[in-house]
């Protein structure tokens, strides 16, 4: 299946761009996802080709840790080859839970709040809404003065060794614990897929210690420097205990100063907007305004013994 990136990509640009006016993906990010940890190519994706060899259609279900969780994904403009993607990919959840010895599996599926026939299949099929993101952005049109750091913490950026590396991966579990999707990861594979991402470098990893102990995190990449001319946060955290103290938003200002002094024009992330902490309104009150809407989608299947 690698060498279907390019015909993947034909597929899911074309059909972003039916959706929402533009590709939304690069070439990158499909053969990204070839390789990701936990995906299996040749059991956990279907590529439909119509007849004359154009692709028609693509879906994916990739089982998160233990695989009692399974996002499936499905990309197609034709109503008969979504519903047909949707049944293997809900067909190879029910296998990847059984074969973990589960008695249920939990489907999540993340749509585009254009797509309604996608949205449609899903509720057809069982599917309820669980929550919603907004991708949000901000435009840097003057240069942004350096975030202050708040009193006791220390900045440590980037994550080169082993040891940082871990204690990055254990701020992530503690504070995205109980969100929406969220699976934590075994590290040794949420350290392969880091390695294995075109748009992330460890020199992009950011964390805030008090006393020592981290407790705030901040990952960025290069997502959107190709087609936006923008950084992007992809994830930031805060431990629970350590909220309301100005952390997130030190983070947020550093990343936007970060942004504007190497030339890019703003900078982009997505929220959750049923996220346990008012994330959507602390991304609101540093400027930030929502350009996209993605709808999550959520349902739980018995597994027939």
């Amino acid at each position: 299946m690698p060498d279907d990136a390019a015909l993947i990509f034909q597929l899911v640009s074309a059909y972003n761009t039916a959706m929402v006016g533009f590709a939304d993906c690069r070439l990158e990010d499909i053969a990204d996802g070839l390789v990701e940890p936990g995906f299996d190519r040749r059991t956990d994706g279907w590529l439909v080709l119509a007849g004359d060899g154009r692709p028609a259609g693509y879906g994916t279900a990739f089982g998160k840790g233990d695989r009692q969780v399974v996002e499936v994904e499905v990309a197609s403009q034709d109503p008969a080859v979504a519903a047909w993607l949707l049944e293997q990919t809900m067909d190879r959840a029910e296998e990847m839970a059984r074969e973990g010895g589960h008695t249920e599996v939990t489907l999540d599926s993340f749509v585009y709040r254009a797509d309604a026939s996608l949205g449609a299949l899903l509720a057809d099929n069982d599917f309820a809404p669980g929550t919603t993101y907004h991708r949000m952005r901000i435009d840097h049109r003057a240069p942004v003065a350096a975030a202050r750091l708040p009193a006791d913490v220390v900045l440590r950026r980037g994550a080169f060794d082993g040891a940082t590396r871990w204690a990055a991966h254990e701020v992530i579990i503690d504070s995205f614990r109980g969100q929406f999707g969220f699976v934590p990861r075994p590290h040794d594979e949420w350290v392969q897929a880091l390695d294995k991402r075109s748009t992330f470098g460890w020199s992009q990893l950011t964390l805030l210690e008090v006393n020592r102990r981290p407790v705030a995190i901040r990952i960025c990449g290069d997502d959107f420097a190709d087609s936006d001319n923008c950084g992007y946060i992809g994830m930031l955290g805060v431990l629970e205990s350590f909220r309301g103290r100005g952390l997130a938003k030190f983070l947020l200002h550093d990343a936007f100063a970060l942004d504007a002094s190497a030339g890019r024009t703003g900078t982009i992330l997505t929220v959750d907007t049923n996220n346990p902490t008012p994330a959507l309104h602390l991304y609101e009150s540093v400027g930030m305004t929502p350009t996209l809407i993605h709808d999550g989608y959520r349902r739980t299947l018995p597994i027939a013994g």
